[in-house]
């Protein structure tokens, strides 16, 4: 639920979800259903007004606006469906940006991006520019900056949406990958054959969760709504 200066808005109803650490959940829906609203308050870029929402324990709901966003810059990186990367900026150049801003020391910000782009496979072209790569290694670099944060939680709002059959099952492959390695992801994507391929989906119609697999124990995020 959120305000806005003439309505009280309920763009999530009786939504209650747990997720387990390393789990790969893909989130699907018709347009307009509030899968990019779930996922931008459980990234904390939407404020909410009703509900609760715990990340590692942490109550959400409690926390001010600098608060939320240490929270989210320390475990939580995101992964778009426009890449976002700086067109006059190469690669390494464009995943140092983040880390940047961070204050992170120079020779840990060379570790964290020559990993990440060997990790993504682009380590050979860290001195290219974006418009030198296709759309699918330009999403490689954008999951590259993602990780460079070393997260707790990546979220992704439909990634593969702006490429090809081809390149969307090869970014899934290296999403899955990184899971393998013990991220946790949560996507949204319209893409039904890649949804089924994540583990566990979940489907929202009209702000509700209208079809999903309940795990029993205990969990590191939760929203309810």
């Amino acid at each position: 639920m959120y305000q806005t200066e003439m309505v009280q808005t309920h763009a999530l109803r009786d939504f209650n979800l747990n997720v387990e650490e390393g789990e790969f959940i893909a989130v699907t829906g018709p347009s307009g259903s509030g899968k990019t609203t779930f996922l931008n308050i459980a990234g904390m870029l939407e404020p909410f007004t009703g509900g609760e929402y715990l990340l590692d324990g942490i109550d959400v709901g409690k926390l001010n606006d600098n608060q939320r966003a240490d929270l989210r810059n320390q475990k939580i990186g995101f992964i778009f469906q426009g890449f976002n990367l700086i067109p006059d900026l190469n690669l390494y150049e464009n995943v140092e940006v983040p880390l940047r801003y961070r204050g992170i020391k120079a020779a840990e910000r060379k570790r964290r991006i020559e990993q990440c782009l060997e990790q993504v496979g682009l380590a050979s072209r860290a001195k290219h520019l974006p418009q030198q790569l296709s759309g699918g290694q330009q999403q490689r670099v954008a999951i590259a900056r993602a990780l460079a944060g070393e997260p707790r939680f990546l979220l992704a709002d439909e990634p593969t949406g702006n490429l090809d059959s081809l390149m969307a099952r090869q970014v899934m492959e290296l999403l899955e990958q990184i899971n393998r390695d013990g991220a946790t992801i949560i996507m949204v994507t319209h893409d039904a054959e890649l949804a089924r391929r994540a583990p566990r989906n979940i489907q929202v119609v009209d702000g509700q969760l209208a079809d999903f697999t309940l795990y029993q124990g205990n969990p590191n995020m939760a929203v309810g709504a």
